[in-house]
């Protein structure tokens, strides 16, 4: 029998009270980039010497371009999200945050490139005069949403870790293709053309459109040569070229004065740090799973899920995930899971998302209860919650180490994310998500970068019945992220097995732990674990991707009690696993997610 003091029973009844009175949201909102088809040719690239996968090709020949020349994993991230910057502006930038993953062939770290409230925020910003909430756009579009960017910061402190490429020659394909130009991507057009609020915005409008207000087209070059400009600044001064001086300037002017302005300044970009922080490290069977800790909520929910699905198949050995291997599909995917698996996994899916909405933020200013939410015996007394009918929705868990009562949060997550992966010739590996929150954030360009709209990743309620919201808005604070880059262990080898990470909002946690699972249970190559439908819930609505579900699929989950709801669903995963011959020699096999542009390359 285990034992639970009056203080627990007290806040587990208030935590009950505060969840019954506000049911979980069943509908969330769209995925924060729209999609633009599902490829189906894609297979699983080769390699023997080192790889680099990100979101978009040209992208990835940079990160390989940086591993050819002898280059860490880090190196290659460097010049991946320099390219990015410019050829996938709506998803992340040095305008933006960022959370790595480092492997350097010995240790994890765990980097905390999150962008952080300015000093003049306050938690009621995004509150109407009449004490609602405001509309997500209201927030979003102008300098009131921009957080202070933190990506170079958190890159270069990764660098000086185990960069081995000088930091200038890394920006070197980013200069060239802003100066030289690039070819609008059909993901980039139907994005620009999608998006009402770039015609808001001169600089924007005269980049993206036409002198007639039409979107540039398909093929399309687009230069940038006020980018390559701020690149050679940053190739020769370091990030300190974005803190301070003439660019941090702009940047605090545009925020300030902007028709929605911002309390952004001088003073919070040259104060801004990156943090290294303790890797979030758990078991799952054979297998050491490595994940962001606070503030990010995937690490702690991928952990969660695995964990859930391990003491499923402890109690009730007749569940194991490992067993329910997909079958054939006529769907471009070529696979679907079956009904017991999504089941499972949109179950456990339930309860992570139920403690993430209450227990989970910034631990610098919250405490989370961590080792708690993620202990064995915690996460069996949630698995017993799962039934053969859906559960609909979870109530959070009673961890152990909860020290202060929070409400839930009513804010789901609307990341606008990339995600790039690299393994070098030393065998260190990263995995770096990377972020700019909203589609184009928040719409204001300084110098040919877009800056971030990451404050509305806080809480817009600050309080709920008296009772404060974890993730509310703090000066100094970092909202929390679903970001879930990860990296996976044989747990007695300890040898590096896959890096991996995904774009997409909240739904990433579901990306994710969908791409492991079918990679580490079910033994597909990583780019049949990522063209895979994708599905889970949000303490919600079980989320079938849209076109990629049989009718007998969707019929048996029906009569398992659940609620479906078939969206588009937009992952980004880039994924490489490393697997050994006989010989022991060591084989790269990457995968990038045909729901994107993107590509694995290596030699």
């Amino acid at each position: 029998m285990f034992s639970i003091s009056r203080r627990s029973l007290s806040v587990l009844a208030t935590v009950l009270t505060l969840t019954a009175c506000h049911p979980a949201i069943s509908e969330q909102p769209p995925a924060p980039e729209s999609g633009s088809g599902y490829r189906s040719a894609l297979t699983t690239r080769h390699a023997e010497r080192h790889m680099a996968a990100a979101a978009n090709p040209l992208a990835a020949e940079a990160g390989r371009e940086m591993l050819r020349q002898g280059g860490s994993a880090i190196d290659a991230a460097i010049a991946m999200q320099a390219v990015l910057t410019l050829v996938e502006p709506q998803s992340s930038g040095i305008g933006g945050g960022a959370f790595i993953m480092l492997w350097d062939g010995q240790d994890v770290h765990a980097y905390d490139g999150r962008e952080t409230a300015p000093a003049g925020a306050a938690e009621g910003m995004f509150l109407k005069a009449d004490g609602t909430p405001m509309a997500f756009s209201e927030a979003q579009i102008g300098g009131r949403s921009v957080g202070t960017p933190g990506v170079l910061r958190a890159l270069e402190m990764a660098h000086k870790k185990t960069g081995r490429l000088p930091w200038a020659k890394l920006f070197e394909p980013a200069i060239r293709l802003s100066e030289q130009g690039f070819a609008i991507s059909p993901r980039l057009h139907s994005l620009i053309a999608a998006d009402r609020y770039i015609p808001q915005s001169p600089d924007m409008a005269a980049y993206f459109l036409n002198a007639d207000g039409t979107p540039k087209a398909t093929g399309a070059q687009l230069h940038n040569p006020a980018l390559a400009a701020v690149f050679k600044r940053i190739a020769k001064e370091g990030p300190d070229a974005l803190y301070q001086g003439p660019i941090a300037d702009e940047i605090a002017r545009k925020v300030q004065g902007h028709r929605n302005p911002g309390s952004l300044s001088q003073a919070d970009l040259k104060a801004y740090t990156a943090k290294e922080r303790t890797p979030l490290c758990t078991d799952y069977r054979q297998w050491k799973v490595c994940g962001m800790p606070p503030p990010s909520s995937g690490g702690i929910a991928i952990a969660q899920i695995l964990g859930t699905l391990q003491a499923v198949q402890a109690s009730r050995p007749g569940l194991a995930i490992a067993s329910m291997q997909p079958t054939p599909s006529a769907s471009p995917a070529g696979l679907e899971p079956t009904p017991d698996a999504v089941h499972l996994l949109a179950e456990a899916g339930r309860l992570a998302f139920a403690d993430r909405a209450l227990y989970v933020a910034d631990a610098d200013f919250v405490p989370v209860p961590v080792d708690g939410l993620v202990a064995p015996g915690y996460l069996a007394k949630r698995a017993a919650l799962i039934g053969e009918r859906s559960m609909g929705v979870a109530r959070p868990g009673n961890p152990e180490g909860i020290q202060v009562v929070y409400a839930p949060d009513r804010s789901p997550l609307r990341i606008s994310t990339s995600h790039v992966t690299a393994v070098d010739d030393l065998g260190g590996a990263v995995s770096m998500t990377t972020t700019v929150e909203a589609a184009f954030g928040a719409h204001v360009m300084v110098q040919g970068f877009l800056l971030n709209n990451q404050m509305t990743d806080f809480s817009f309620i600050p309080n709920e019945h008296g009772q404060p919201v974890a993730n509310r808005i703090e000066p100094g604070k970092r909202p929390r992220s679903a970001m879930a880059p990860t990296l996976v262990f044989d747990r007695n080898s300890g040898e590096l097995l896959a890096t991996l990470g995904s774009p997409g909002g909240s739904q990433i946690i579901e990306y994710v732990s969908k791409s492991l699972v079918a990679m580490l249970d079910w033994k597909l190559d990583p780019q049949a674990a990522i063209n895979l439908p994708n599905f889970g819930s949000r303490n919600g609505a079980t989320e079938l991707e849209k076109g990629l579900f049989s009718p007998g699929l969707k019929r048996a989950l029906v009569d398992k009690g659940h609620a479906l709801n078939e969206i588009d669903m937009t992952s980004g995963v880039q994924a490489i696993v490393l697997t050994r011959d006989g010989q022991q020699k060591v084989r790269l096999s990457g995968g990038a997610d045909p729901r994107r542009e993107g590509e694995a390359l290596g030699d």
